[in-house]
């Protein structure tokens, strides 16, 4: 049971982290900022698995990227593009309303004395 509440709990947390990087990307991010602002707030991600989410997101045109070479280290920076904005506003009310009818769900399954 154990492998498959894993994988269960990976399936459920990669769209998560899609949506938690989206949100922090209205203001442009390089990685390693975005990996310690995310983790500010609990989320916990490797750059192993941020960067290959970065560079679909850019795919997808959710995101674009510049170098800054203004430091004496460059940095690639991300924002979210007009479209991403727009994809996130709605990702967001989605998740919303999803969150709220999954916890009435759940709090009712706690009333029951289900679990």
């Amino acid at each position: 049971m154990s492998n498959l509440l894993q994988s269960l709990m990976i399936e459920l947390r990669r769209g998560t982290l899609t949506l938690a990087v989206l949100s922090q990307l209205q203001t442009p991010q390089y990685g390693y900022s975005l990996v310690q602002l995310l983790e500010a707030s609990g989320i916990v991600i490797d750059q192993s698995t941020l960067y290959p989410l970065l560079r679909r997101l850019e795919k997808q045109e959710l995101v674009s990227s510049s170098w800054d070479t203004s430091e004496s280290r460059p940095r690639k920076y991300y924002v979210l593009s007009e479209f991403g904005l727009e994809v996130f506003s709605q990702l967001k009310k989605e998740w919303i309303q999803n969150t709220k009818e999954l916890y009435s769900l759940l709090k009712g399954e706690d009333e029951d004395g289900a679990n």
